[in-house]
């Protein structure tokens, strides 16, 4: 009984001077997380709200008064690790916590800049990242704070002093396993994706205790594959042998690796799979579940409780990982539809019905989708033959190799790793896309571990001379686009929209940019110094609101875009946490 009056008596104590003043950092917790999208305070976790909205409902800042956002502050990651900077920031208790390439994590006061820690993590020789040395974001939850690393790892820290609290190896990176994306919590619970799709891994979802990194379940998302439950076998993905042949499912892909979504009413995560691993689709007949597709996994057991596969038998690495955004849908009717939402590399936009996945819609966001003419009413393609690499066993094409097509989207996709936001104001996603298409044909290829598992060639080419990017407005219920914004570079970041009808996103160029979300008009913008990829957010603090993106060209486009990296070969790499706000007085 003394004890618990001594505790009460502290909790009071700190409640009443403040954490801070105490000299202890207030801890968050999973009510706060599951509150993110509505708090207006801070950003505890990617996406603004474990739905993944990127919707702040703040309206200091709006169409009117955006002229005067000015920088408050700009942060350097420093040294030479500049390379892709496609990180969301986290913003507690007047702390901001963001990561950079090479999996670093920086914690950062907020109000100045000035730096409280970093943590720089010892990365062995031999990571195998396919697609740039990038982070795209943390975790928060009670007094630490999470990331995913390229060695496989998912990493506690203390969120005060940066110092390691648990380090957890959830994979072999040698076999060619990384972590690029965002950790999700979930009453308790870090659940992370992990990539390695290109190098024949077997896509996974992991859940690990918050406090101790004991693994709690582990989820593999190609059928045949033996998933766990607290350290024990538990039950098969699907059944074994019904999509795949042979033993391909042990080498089958799909990663996980732009992490996943939350809906505390359906109380089920949103996953997706990657490409299924080779990309030569003549040498793995079938479907090949559960790759290129949508997946609600229950966070308690990590059991799957529906799936919806974008792209059945993929043979342009479209990759179906992008992001599934819960929201309401209304009607024509007026019912309203538990939904979710979720724009694909394949070039169309997806809504199904998030409590079972049952098909709703798929509408094309980008102008030319070669390789499909639609979806049928049970939500299968309806496939163009013509458009799909040929056999290599007949021989011709490049190199005499296969048979060589030009099919749009390119393998980077009609969208690729950059999140779309939705706003709850005005009921419209905002897409950033890209226009181009790619020569692609298929070669022989065998498994081999740690190596690269493609069996194909590409070449990518933009569609158009005056655009590549382009940010579209849709509309869920009728799958028309609104308006559209085109950007000569293709877009490579994520988008937020706000209640003051603005949408912020940025470009390769360098800008950090805000449009009219009605009518897509430019309204302001800024240049950041190098390529935006990045994730933006906003709050409020002091009586202002703010707003910050990191800036630093890189990611997947200089890599393997082809004529495309041509084209960007020369815009600047950097690594920059850029600030801005609205002052009181504007």
């Amino acid at each position: 009984m003394t004890i618990n009056r001594s505790l009460a008596a502290v909790t009071l104590a700190l409640a009443t001077m403040g954490w801070a003043a105490a000299g202890l950092a207030k801890p968050v917790t999973d009510q706060e997380i599951l509150n993110d999208a509505t708090s207006t305070g801070d950003v505890l976790s990617y996406g603004m709200g474990p739905q993944a909205q990127r919707f702040s409902p703040l309206t200091a800042l709006n169409r009117d008064t955006v002229k005067g956002l000015v920088p408050a502050w700009a942060f350097s990651f420093g040294g030479e690790k500049q390379r892709g900077q496609e990180s969301q920031p986290l913003v507690a208790d007047g702390v901001m916590y963001v990561t950079g390439s090479y999996s670093r994590l920086w914690a950062v006061d907020a109000r100045t800049g000035k730096e409280l820690w970093e943590y720089n993590h010892r990365l062995p020789d031999g990571i195998m990242p396919c697609c740039d040395v990038v982070n795209r974001g943390a975790a928060i939850h009670g007094d630490k704070v999470y990331f995913g690393t390229l060695d496989a790892k998912i990493v506690a820290l203390n969120k005060e002093t940066g110092k390691v609290v648990w380090s957890k190896a959830l994979e072999d990176y040698k076999a060619g396993y990384a972590i690029t994306s965002a950790p999700l919590v979930v009453d308790g619970l870090i659940i992370s994706g992990i990539g390695g799709g290109e190098f024949g891994v077997v896509g996974k979802v992991y859940a690990l205790d918050a406090e101790t990194g004991e693994m709690k379940w582990i989820r593999p998302v190609i059928e045949g594959n033996v998933g766990t439950l607290d350290g024990k076998p538990s039950t098969m993905t699907g059944t074994k042998n019904a999509s795949w042949q042979g033993d391909q499912w042990q080498t089958g892909g799909g990663g996980t690796w732009l992490g996943g979504t939350y809906d505390p009413g359906t109380g089920l995560l949103y996953f997706g799979s990657g490409n299924p691993a080779p990309w030569n689709s003549h040498l793995r007949p079938g479907d090949n579940l559960y790759s290129s597709s949508r997946l609600a996994i229950d966070p308690k057991t990590g059991e799957i409780k529906w799936s919806y596969q974008t792209t059945p038998h993929d043979g342009w690495d479209f990759d179906g990982v992008n992001e599934a955004i819960p929201f309401d849908l209304k009607g024509a009717d007026g019912k309203v539809v538990q939904a979710v939402a979720t724009a694909d590399r394949n070039g169309f936009f997806f809504v199904l019905d998030r409590t079972n996945g049952k098909f709703i819609s798929a509408n094309p966001f980008v102008s030319r989708h070669d390789w499909a003419t639609g979806f049928d009413d049970k939500g299968r393609p309806i496939y163009n033959p013509d458009f799909r690499p040929g056999n290599p066993a007949d021989g011709g094409g490049a190199d005499g190799k296969g048979k060589s097509v030009f099919a749009a989207p390119s393998f980077l996709g009609g969208k690729n790793w950059m999140p779309m936001a939705y706003s709850q104001k005005t009921g419209l996603f905002y897409i950033p896309s890209n226009e181009w298409g790619m020569d692609i044909w298929n070669e022989p290829i065998t498994y081999k571990k740690g190596a690269a598992y493609l069996g194909a060639g590409f070449t990518i080419k933009p569609l158009y001379e005056d655009h590549i990017g382009a940010l579209r407005a849709m509309d869920p219920a009728t799958g028309k686009i609104k308006w559209e914004y085109k950007n000569r570079a293709p877009l490579w970041g994520g988008v937020m929209t706000t209640a003051g009808g603005l949408v912020f996103f940025g470009t390769p160029e360098g800008y950090l940019k805000a449009l009219d979300d009605e009518t897509g008009k430019e309204l302001w913008s800024f240049n950041t110094g190098s390529g935006v990829v990045g994730s933006p957010i906003t709050w409020e603090m002091d009586g202002e609101q703010y707003v910050a993106v990191v800036s630093g060209w890189g990611g997947a486009v200089p890599l393997w875009g082809g004529d495309v990296a041509d084209y960007v070969k020369s815009f600047n790499q950097g690594g920059m946490m850029w600030v801005f706000k609205l002052p009181k007085k504007a």
